[in-house]
Parts: C-alpha cells; sequence; structure tokens
C-alpha cells in the first residue's frame, strides 16, 4: 500500500466547479446540484484502494447522518481506469450499491476535477462552508487499515459539527494518507 498525503488545499479556497457523470444515475451532476445549505463534502475515493475499504461504513454512516443536517456529499474517482479497470464507472456503480452510499459517486474521466482540488490520494477529504470556501481538508480519522485505532470518522464529524454550530472549525488539520490517485499517462 502506498502512503500518500493529502495535499491539503488552502483553507479559504473557493471550492472548484465540475460537472461529472453519477455511476449509479447516469446523469451529470455539477457542484451546484449537490451542494448543502449548511456544507458540502467533497471525497476523492476509489473502488480498489485498502484505505477507502477501511472507511467506507463510516463514510456511508456521515453521509446518510449528515445529508439531513443539511449537507452536501460527493464522491469522485478520478483513477485511470484505463490501467486500473476496477475503478471504472460501471464497478464504481456496483461499489456505490454494496456500501450503502446516499450520496453521488461520480467519475472524473478527464481527472481535470482532482486537479483543480489538488487533490493526492483517496481517501481525501474536503469541506466546504456554505459560501462553498475551504473550512477543512485532510483525514477522516486517525484510524488506517492495520493499526488498531477504530473508525470513527471523528475529524471530519467535528469541522461539520463546528459548522453546525457556528462555530470556527479548527485550522489544526491533519493530511489523509492512502493510496495515490491512479494518474493516466498524458
Amino acid at each position: 500500500m502506498a502512503n500518500t498525503p493529502s495535499n491539503m488545499l488552502p483553507l479559504g479556497t473557493l471550492a472548484p466547479t465540475f460537472n461529472l457523470t453519477d455511476t449509479v444515475t447516469d446523469k451529470n451532476l455539477r457542484l451546484q446540484d449537490v451542494k448543502g445549505t449548511k456544507g458540502t463534502v467533497v471525497m476523492f475515493i476509489c473502488n480498489h484502494c485498502p484505505f477507502v475499504k477501511h472507511v467506507n461504513p463510516e463514510i456511508s454512516r456521515l453521509g446518510q447522518e449528515y445529508q439531513k443536517k443539511g449537507f452536501g456529499f460527493v464522491a469522485i474517482s478520478s483513477n485511470d481506469v484505463e490501467n486500473y479497470p476496477q475503478d471504472g464507472p460501471d464497478l464504481m456503480k456496483e461499489t456505490a450499491k454494496q456500501e450503502g452510499y446516499s450520496f453521488p459517486y461520480l467519475y472524473d474521466k478527464t481527472q481535470e476535477t482532482a486537479k483543480a482540488y489538488d487533490a493526492a490520494c483517496t481517501p481525501d477529504f474536503y469541506l466546504f462552508d456554505s459560501s462553498l470556501r475551504l473550512v477543512y481538508r485532510g483525514q477522516l480519522d486517525d484510524s488506517r487499515p492495520g493499526n488498531g485505532i477504530a473508525v470513527t470518522g471523528n475529524d471530519l464529524r467535528n469541522a461539520m459539527d463546528a459548522l453546525l454550530e457556528g462555530k470556527e472549525v479548527d485550522t489544526f488539520q491533519k493530511p489523509s494518507i492512502g493510496c495515490n490517485i491512479k494518474w493516466a499517462n498524458t
């Protein structure tokens, strides 16, 4: 397993727009379509990464819990499917159903969205406020495959709770660690 850290996009950055295909519904969705009234979580994930598989149950739980509280959620896979066919759109659709995602799972074929977000790894998490300004980026929590720490989602959960309570999000944020995004040879 690779241990690639997040690039940590600067706080306050305006969320880059996108228009990508949802692998579950086959509809194109834009950032505005998935934006929440309280905030918006953008996750870069994929099907095959053991780090993502480790946190899948918790990201499903967080989506179900916080979408009810006014948060938009979206997952994006930007991996090169020519060399990593297990991350292709048809298998993304299967993964979304198996994992019970309540949020869209978008395919970034050109990898332009990952580049716009300066995404580096899977999973990589971004939380934007109601004005789509970045308030949190980095890890879900301290759990990693094999480290014995329970998956709680506490880092992302605490940031979302701060937004709900009208408080400042703690600026001490740890990078996510995971598999590197599989860039296409261009």
